[in-house]
Parts: C-alpha cells; sequence; structure tokens
C-alpha cells in the first residue's frame, strides 16, 4: 500500500539511522517482518495557533517517534519520543506537536519502533501541513459530512473517494468533518446496483460487510475508511476537526434507540453498541483529549486571530430521546444540546471577540429530518425542527441560544453542517418567522463527502428559513450513488478586510453557490 510522500528507501536508512538515533547498524538488516508497519498513514487535527495533534496507528504493540522540521529534508529536525500504541486503543496514537511557527509549511515524519527486544523501527510515514496564517492573513477552510454511507464504499474502478483530492487541491488551511465519519449501521457489499443500472463495485473487508456490533467491528470502519488512497493523501496534508453524530454508533440513536425489531443486530443493548461505538471515535479521532473531567468531551473551540473563531458542537451526546418534538414547556426530554453545552456556547460567543464566529454543528437548524413514527402513531423527529408554528419542543433551546446572540449583540454568526445529503444555502429571517427575537444568520449546508445523495428536505418557518439555494436529486429519485456526481463540499474564505465568501462545491472542486458576507460595521471595537 503507497503512502503519501515516502522517501526512498536509501534515504530513510541513512535519516533512520543517523537522525532518530534510535537504529544501529545491525538493525539496518533486519527483517521486514520484524517491523511495525503503520499502513493507515498518519492523520493531522485540531489545529491552534501553534500546535498541532498528530496521529497514526501501527500493526502490532509499539511506540510512537515523531521529527518534524520546516524543510523536507529534516535537515534540522525536532524530535518527540511519544506515547505507547498498545491493544487498548487498537494500536492507535497521537501526539501534540506544539511549539510550530505560525504561517510556516511544517515536515512531519512518524514511524513505530517495536517492543521487542530487537526494537525495529517501521519506515516512516510523511506528512506536511501549512500551520495558521499569522493574524489578519487569509484564512481558507473546508467542511462537510457523510462518509461512505448507504452502502457505496471504495470503488477503485470509479477512483476511490474522490472528493478527498478535490478538497486537497484546494489547499485549505484545515478541514471540519461535520459527522457521520463512518458508517456502523450500513453494511457495504462487494457490488450494487446503482442508477441506471451501472454496477457500483466496493472493497470490502469483514468488519464492514455487516452491521458494527463488537468494538473491533466498529474500529474496523474507520480502518476501511483508511484503506482510500484519496483520504490518506488528504490526511496527511490538511488538519482536520472532527465531529461525530449518529451513524458514529446506528441510524438515529438517542435514548428512545431501539433494535430489538433489526434482525441485523444480535446485540440488542443500544447503551453499550453506544460505548463500543464511542471509543472506537476516540480511538480513531485526531483529536486533542479535552481534561479530566470529560475526557470523552467533543464540543470545543478553535481560535485563528482575528477573524475565526468555530465552535464545536456535539448535538448527540447530550439530547434527550427523539420524540413528536412539540412540549410546550423546555424539560428534559426536550434537550439537545443541553444545559452544559449550552450555557458554553453562549458564553463563549459573548466573548469572542473574532470578526466572523462560525458554529459548526451536525444537524441543520430549520429543515425535519424525521425518525419515523412514536407508540402514539405520531411523527417522531430527529433533529430540531418539527413542523411549522410557535417554538416547541428541541427548538426551546435554539430559540434562547438565538436571543441571547442578539441582546449580547454577538454579530457574524455563520452557522455549518451537513446530515441531510444534498447541499444548501439557508438564510434565517425574523421577518419570516413565527418567532422573531433574534437577528437574520446565514446556515450553510454540505455533504455527502462519499455516500447516497438525498433531499431536498422541508423547511420549518419557526425560524423563518428559506432555501435561497439547493442541490438535491430530482424528485422521485433518491440515494444517488457518487457516479451521479453529486457529493458535495463547503469552502470558507475570509480575507484581510474579514470579507467571508462561502462555495459550495462539487465532486469535482466546481462551485455551485457562492455568497459573500461583509463583517458588521464595529466588529473590531467588540
Amino acid at each position: 500500500m503507497s503512502t503519501p510522500f515516502a522517501p526512498p528507501r536509501r534515504l530513510f536508512l541513512k535519516t533512520g539511522a543517523a537522525t532518530l538515533g534510535v537504529i544501529a547498524a545491525p538493525s539496518i538488516v533486519v527483517a521486514q517482518s520484524a517491523r511495525p508497519i503503520a499502513e493507515q498513514g498518519l492523520q493531522f487535527g485540531d489545529p491552534m495557533a501553534d500546535s498541532v495533534m498528530v496521529w497514526s496507528r501501527s500493526d502490532r504493540p509499539s511506540r510512537m517517534v515523531v521529527e518534524w522540521a520546516l524543510d523536507e529534508r529534516f535537515s534540522n529536525p525536532a524530535r518527540i519520543v511519544g506515547p505507547y500504541a498498545l491493544e487498548t486503543t487498537d494500536f492507535t496514537a497521537r501526539q501534540d506537536l506544539d511549539g510550530l511557527p505560525t504561517g510556516r509549511e511544517v515536515f512531519v515524519r512518524l514511524s513505530f519502533q517495536g517492543l521487542d527486544n530487537g526494537r525495529a523501527l517501521s519506515e516512516p510515514v510523511l506528512g506536511r501541513l501549512r500551520m495558521p496564517p499569522a493574524h489578519g492573513s487569509d484564512i481558507r477552510f473546508v467542511w462537510g459530512g457523510d462518509t461512505a454511507g448507504q452502502g457505496w464504499g471504495i470503488n477503485p474502478d470509479f477512483g476511490g473517494m474522490k472528493i478527498y483530492e478535490a478538497m486537497r487541491q484546494r489547499q485549505p488551511h484545515f478541514f471540519i468533518h461535520s459527522g457521520d465519519n463512518i458508517y456502523a449501521d450500513g453494511p457495504i457489499a462487494a457490488s450494487v446496483t446503482a442508477e441506471n443500472g451501472r454496477t457500483w463495485t466496493n472493497l470490502v473487508t469483514p468488519e464492514v460487510a455487516k452491521v458494527a456490533e463488537t468494538l473491533d467491528e466498529f474500529r474496523g470502519r474507520y480502518r476501511y475508511n483508511l484503506l482510500d488512497a484519496n483520504l490518506r493523501r488528504f490526511n496527511a496534508e490538511v488538519p482536520q476537526i472532527w465531529q461525530w453524530d449518529d451513524h458514529e454508533v446506528t441510524n438515529n440513536w438517542s435514548d428512545a434507540k431501539s433494535v430489538d425489531a433489526d434482525a441485523r443486530y444480535t446485540e440488542k443493548n443500544v447503551p453499550l453498541l453506544v460505548a463500543r461505538g464511542a471509543r472506537a471515535f476516540l480511538d480513531y479521532a485526531p483529536m486533542r483529549p479535552f481534561d479530566a473531567s470529560e475526557s470523552q468531551r467533543v464540543y470545543r473551540k478553535f481560535s485563528h486571530g482575528p477573524l475565526l473563531e468555530v465552535f464545536v458542537l456535539d448535538m448527540r451526546s447530550y439530547r434527550g430521546p427523539n420524540s413528536f418534538n412539540r412540549q410546550t414547556a423546555p424539560d428534559a426530554s426536550t434537550a439537545f444540546l443541553g444545559e452544559e453545552q449550552l450555557r458554553w456556547l453562549k458564553r463563549e460567543l459573548a466573548r469572542s471577540r473574532a470578526a466572523w464566529k462560525v458554529i459548526a454543528a451536525d444537524m441543520p437548524i430549520g429543515l425535519l429530518v424525521g425518525d419515523g413514527r412514536d407508540a402514539q402513531g405520531r411523527d417522531r423527529f430527529e433533529a430540531v425542527a418539527n413542523g411549522n408554528g410557535p417554538v416547541l419542543g428541541r427548538e426551546f433551546e435554539f430559540a434562547d441560544l438565538l436571543r441571547h446572540i442578539k441582546r449580547e449583540r454577538v454579530s457574524n454568526v455563520v452557522w455549518l453542517t451537513a446530515d441531510v445529503h444534498y447541499c444548501a444555502a439557508h438564510h434565517y429571517d425574523p421577518r419570516r418567522a413565527v418567532f422573531q427575537d433574534f437577528d437574520p444568520f446565514w446556515e450553510f449546508v454540505a455533504g455527502p463527502l462519499n455516500a447516497g445523495t438525498f433531499g431536498p428536505g422541508v423547511l420549518d418557518d419557526t425560524f423563518g428559513p428559506q432555501a435561497v439555494f439547493s442541490k438535491a436529486p430530482p424528485p422521485g429519485q433518491a440515494n444517488l450513488s457518487p457516479y451521479a456526481g453529486m457529493q458535495f463540499f463547503g469552502e470558507v474564505n475570509i480575507d484581510r478586510h474579514a470579507n467571508l465568501t462561502v462555495d459550495l462545491r462539487d465532486l469535482d472542486g466546481t462551485s455551485l453557490f457562492s455568497k459573500t458576507l461583509a463583517p458588521q460595521a464595529g466588529w473590531q471595537r467588540r
């Protein structure tokens, strides 16, 4: 399996002994079978002003060793002996690289050293990344969600998951994965009939041939995605910010979820499936652990100088059960973000002095997303919206948040999301809304990245959304394969004058829609 930026064999032997300083001369002749292998490559994640996480996986017990330098010859590298990669994490490991220079290109070389007495070192995997720019410089990032869903996996004849190459070529500073990094509940077959009778041929591994139930099957979904050369190449260059949604565990999971009637599952305990799915997500996400008080926390924020702060939400972990969602007063059953996360978001938005506050949400606010019917035969809902009319159910949290943003005079707030498997631009305006105590804002939807295409969805008028643009299958068509070309990602550019431009791009990187937003006057004085 090829690895991005793999150096020639002779160069590895020279730098492995002389630079890493952990291989004695006899180690050069160690059999390849004795060396650890990092066949999943590396990933960068959670970029900060002067630091980034680096992630990789070994095939056996070993220890991560990382070098970074400012030139690709690694003439003066910094070297870090990192964590152990053991069975408890599926041999994954991550290391925080700090003290990196702002705005520079950084080259990274990562190896694993075996834990047997031979201490053989793996062939290195290489990466390079652009650190966030200096204050006031232009910023570019991309986002999207939904990878390897609805049975549309890695098709070598199609060129694999090509959208990752299209995003890489845009040379973003970072990427936000808006959730559904895997489809643990979606088996991938060797061949699937696509639209117009065409055959879609998938790579298949044992772990993706059925729904994920064991911890190894959940982890195997992430290992499967990393078989794709486009994704590995992307991972080796573009730092990522991961969110999660439902398919990291099972479709539409909440406290109301049951798989009792789903014959595909022999494990019927949904909380145990959630625990295993969460463990696999945390093993494979290139995330910086939060702290000991909540080690599995996903919501967090990233500051990128005076132009941008990104607020990453978790709309899955703290929600109440999916329900008919029309409760007339807020209570535990209407929770979506949960009290603590909502307080954090309101506080951090009010404190922010960045020109733009981007809220990365794993689900849209105003689109109806159904989840079958409840025991009384009423429509049950998966997201926030519940149908036209006054604020009810989960909408109470968002009415509170939007009112807070207005009253605290938090300007220039933009929402980015995925989940619904088509791209769209929604403008929310109190003049069209039933609830009117908020300032107008934009929500942009991207995805899928490599999954079935659906939509368009139905908008709920509670917060006054209007679909200014959408690209979705024609009426009567759904679950279109990547053959149809309707795979989408979003791109955000912020120039040094604080103008923000959003483009919704297709599988080839072509812009389908573009919107430029000027910052509200006076943001510098907040």
